[in-house]
């Protein structure tokens, strides 16, 4: 990728940037594995345009290839059995309408941002942290079902071969890792491989059955079926509405969609169509498959449970076709490639899943590899659990969280980013994001809560059964009710910044090369970081978000001046509190779910009469780990806090040190050049005004007089600035009424016909009213060159000169609408001899600094970027 040197606009606030030049960052260097692009495929980052060279088919080629999961057409046999054939179709109808249109926002903004379903979620208003929360409830998904199609390879060799079930759960959790581990682009070409196998295996044994079945539909429909109720739909339609985090898989095919504008509409269209919502389009006929076969299976006389299982339906369907031993070895084959298909992408998915909720927590990434193994270790478990037996009962609990979570997600994607209540574009670096967001956040925290507890029972039989929809609703309404509250504010922590005209540029933390998409610019290091080195760094503490950051040694988030607290409370205690509050309830629910969820495994038929019990003796024990590991965080944080303020003040010290010292040399010859240099321009202009009155001068030389005129004058003013840096003291103090002050030095300035004066009526002053002056006029010099830059046939300039009071102090400010300064300069902008005009000497501003100084102030750029600069002057009403 190629890379340059930064050099773009900011558009963030310049106050929420620490006062001096920024730290130099540590360098980072990942493992080889992480590094390696075909292994990470940009896990944990947006997908970048020169990454994104498939084609739309190979996408969609792909992303099919990863439905083959049979768990659908056992899904298909476990609800005919338990609520009938008529149930189940209907059910099917509806799941497939409802998912798909469900479904559709999420591929179109993921599809369209570049970004895997966890950058999706932050910025749908879940916050940075807040989108961890749905990492897990992903990564849970991603487990449950690599356990389930593991545990349908281990029944296919135990029927076929007689391999003991534990010893097939460990081979089929062995078998995807050469794949998987190497990422998108061999899972690409092993989908593209064996896509033909599976489509003819899978087709074949119903092509048998239509030709040798004389009337299959027939036996299919005139099995038992107890009619449809609506407690039985509803227990269908939760069983199905797990499925609706398929959607995620697919989106980890389709962030790398070419971009939309250069690709055929249709192409890009119809790819986003099928590789995204329209997988449930064929999941759902797997579904259906599913019930059709486990009904001619039963009819052949197998018993039930044999029946519902993959390697007894399709044992059954291709012995339509071959005789009985032939017939077990292609069902088996068939099942080997299907679950093959699925496995890798669930493992993948799964790492990708469980890295991202890593990063955030622990700040630590070691790797998608890792967490890739910890996924399929735990997979295994689940196996040997059994968790296949008990499917439906831990469908139904998950779909739950999972309604809930993209009820949330909906509401944000499809109602309230069209109508403007949520930013148009996803957001998804940690700089620009809010830890969390009560838009989805508190969505899903709503629909979760309600769906759970109308699942355990709470409000009887029928919102039992339809609880995951009823959470669904919840969240939905939820998020927007929230939205509708806090107006769209707070989805952003800090606007983000335009790297314009760049197209990718080098991160200052790991040396590589992204794409500005990728990027954020640290205003504590000062320097461009990747999106993923953002979320790794641990010393910064968010100090980009922070309201009111560090200034004159007073710590963000101190107490400030006036305000009253108790003897002996010690700061923050509320943050505590709450803090230890939320930690409780996270365990404890945890703890509440893990027992229902651990009941749900092992399939126990015990009641829960001993929870209340158990969960009553355990909150001593969880209220104390909850204080440990609040004030275990808080120790950690307070001393990386004193770590970070004392390197925050030697560099700044050093920077001070380094600054006075140019300024010393800078003094030390201001005398001399200002003698050495005053008498030969002095000389020379007098020639010069000879020169000018002599008679008979052509044009030519009257232009080459006036143009020496000019230079003498720009030399004389270096002079003066240079000797201005040997003045440490002001020459005379008095008191100022600012506004008639202030419009007397606006009217002898050329910024006067288009700067206004906004002053607070009866602002007085005590300074040096020269040395002030030519301050001020500095600060409208440097606005007016701004105006001047940006001039344009429908471009009005305006310069605005305000002061008032705050806090004390008295704030001389100027702003106008000019392109604002370029971000490299911004750092070093009151340093000596810095400057980004070409004619510039680098000494207006530092002067600037200087006589703020003097005056017991402080000179600052309040914000800087493309709709113009605002400069600042905060002075003490009494002059020190």
């Amino acid at each position: 990728m190629q890379s340059a040197n930064v050099n773009f606009q900011a558009e963030a606030r310049l106050g929420d940037g620490p006062p001096f030049l920024g730290l130099d960052p540590a360098p980072r260097s990942y493992q080889s594995w992480v590094a390696d692009e075909t292994i990470e495929d940009y896990a944990l980052r947006y997908a970048p345009r020169s990454y994104r060279r498939w084609t739309p088919a190979t996408i969609v080629h792909t992303a099919l290839g990863g439905i083959s999961f049979l768990a659908l057409e056992a899904i298909g046999a476990v609800l005919t059995l338990s609520f009938g054939t008529t149930t189940t179709i209907l059910a099917v109808l509806i799941a497939t309408v409802f998912i798909f249109i469900t479904s559709l926002p999420i591929a179109y903004h993921a599809a369209r941002s570049n970004v895997d379903m966890d950058l999706l979620t932050r910025g749908a208003g879940f916050g940075y942290i807040g989108s961890s929360v749905t990492s897990l409830i992903y990564l849970t998904y991603t487990v449950i079902f690599f356990a389930l199609e593991g545990a349908i390879i281990a029944q296919a060799l135990l029927v076929s071969f007689g391999l003991p079930l534990p010893l097939g759960y460990l081979l089929s959790t062995l078998a995807i890792l050469p794949i998987a581990i190497r990422g998108m682009t061999v899972i690409s070409r092993f989908q593209k491989v064996t896509q033909a196998p599976w489509l003819i295996l899978g087709l074949l044994p119903f092509l048998a059955i239509g030709l040798v079945e004389p009337q299959p539909l027939a036996i299919w429909m005139a099995a038992p079926d107890p009619g449809v109720t609506m407690l039985a739909l509803g227990g269908a339609i939760s069983v199905l509405c797990a499925l609706t985090l398929q959607i995620g898989e697919q989106v980890d095919y389709l962030r790398f969609l070419p971009s939309k504008e250069t690709t055929p509409p249709w192409r890009w269209w119809g790819a986003l169509l099928m590789a995204g919502p329209g997988w449930i389009l064929i999941g759902g006929l797997k579904i259906v498959m599913g019930s059709f076969l486990v009904t001619l299976a039963l009819a052949s006389g197998m018993d039930a449970r044999t029946a519902a299982e993959p390697i007894g339906m399709f044992r059954h369907a291709f012995g339509y076709l071959f005789e009985p031993t032939l017939a077990l070895l292609f069902a088996t084959v068939y099942i080997l490639i299907a679950q093959l298909k699925i496995n890798v992408t669930n493992a993948y998915a799964g790492s990708l899943a469980g890295s991202n909720f890593f990063v955030r927590v622990a700040r630590y990434h070691p790797g998608r590899l890792v967490w890739l193994v910890l996924h399929v270790t735990i997979a295994c478990a689940l196996m040997m659990l059994g968790v296949f037996a008990t499917l439906e009962a831990v469908l139904a609990f998950y779909a739950n969280l999972a309604m809930a979570w993209l009820g949330a997600i909906l509401a944000d994607l499809a109602v309230l980013k069209p109508i403007g209540l949520s930013p148009a574009r996803i957001e998804f670096r940690r700089a620009h994001l809010p830890d969390f967001h009560p838009v989805g956040c508190g969505g899903m925290a709503l629909g979760g809560l309600v769906g759970c507890a109308l699942y355990l029972g709470l409000g009887g039989p029928g919102p039992q059964a339809w609880s995951p929809v009823i959470a669904f609703g919840t969240s939905v309404l939820g998020a927007l009710a929230i939205a509708a509250l806090v107006r769209g504010r707070g989805y952003l922590a800090r606007r983000p910044q335009e790297f314009s005209p760049l197209t990718s540029c080098d991160c200052a933390i790991c040396s590589h090369g992204y794409e500005v998409q990728d990027l954020a610019y640290c205003t504590f290091y000062h320097k461009p970081i990747c999106s993923l080195c953002c979320s790794l760094e641990p010393h910064c503490r968010d100090y980009c978000k922070r309201a009111t950051p560090a200034v004159g040694g007073r710590v963000a988030g101190a107490p400030r001046p006036g305000r009253i607290l108790p003897l002996n409370v010690p700061p923050r205690i509320g943050r505590r509190i709450w803090q230890v509050l939320a930690v409780f309830l996270t365990l404890m629910s945890g703890l509440a779910l893990g027992y229902a969820g651990l009941r749900l495994l092992l399939a126990s038929g015990r009641e829960t009469s001993l929870l209340p019990q158990l969960l009553f003796a355990a909150l001593p024990l969880v209220l104390l780990l909850a204080l440990w590991l609040v004030m275990t965080y808080e120790r950690r944080r307070l001393t990386e806090e004193d770590l970070v303020g004392a390197l925050i003040r030697l560099n700044s010290a050093q920077h001070e040190l380094a600054l006075n010292q140019r300024l010393a040399a800078i003094g030390e010859v201001a005398a001399t050049i200002s003698h050495e240099l005053r008498n030969p321009l002095g000389t020379v202009a007098g020639s010069i005004e000879v020169l000018a009155r002599s008679p008979g001068i052509g044009p030519e030389a009257a232009e080459d007089v006036e143009r020496a005129r000019r230079n003498i004058g720009r030399c004389g003013r270096i002079i003066d600035m240079l000797l201005d840096f040997a003045r440490q003291e002001p020459h005379e103090r008095q008191i100022i009424e600012v506004d008639g002050w202030l419009q007397s030095v606006l009217a002898d300035h050329s910024a006067r016909t288009v700067a206004q004066v906004e002053v607070e009526p009866g602002l007085k002053l005590i300074c040096d009213p020269a040395r002030l002056q030519f301050a001020v006029c500095n600060l409208l010099d440097n606005a007016m060159q701004a105006v001047e830059a940006k001039a344009a046939a429908d471009f009005a300039p305006r310069i605005a000169l305000r002061a008032h009071r705050a806090g004390g102090r008295v704030l001389i400010e100027v702003e106008d609408n000019g392109p604002g300064l370029a971000t490299d300069l911004i750092a070093r902008a009151f340093d000596p001899l810095v400057t980004g005009r070409p004619q510039g000497v680098g000494l207006g501003l530092p002067l600037v600094r200087r006589v703020a100084q003097i005056h017991g102030g402080e000179a600052s750029i309040v914000r800087t970027g493309a709709d113009g600069t605002l400069m600042r002057l905060s002075l003490p009403e009494q002059a020190p």
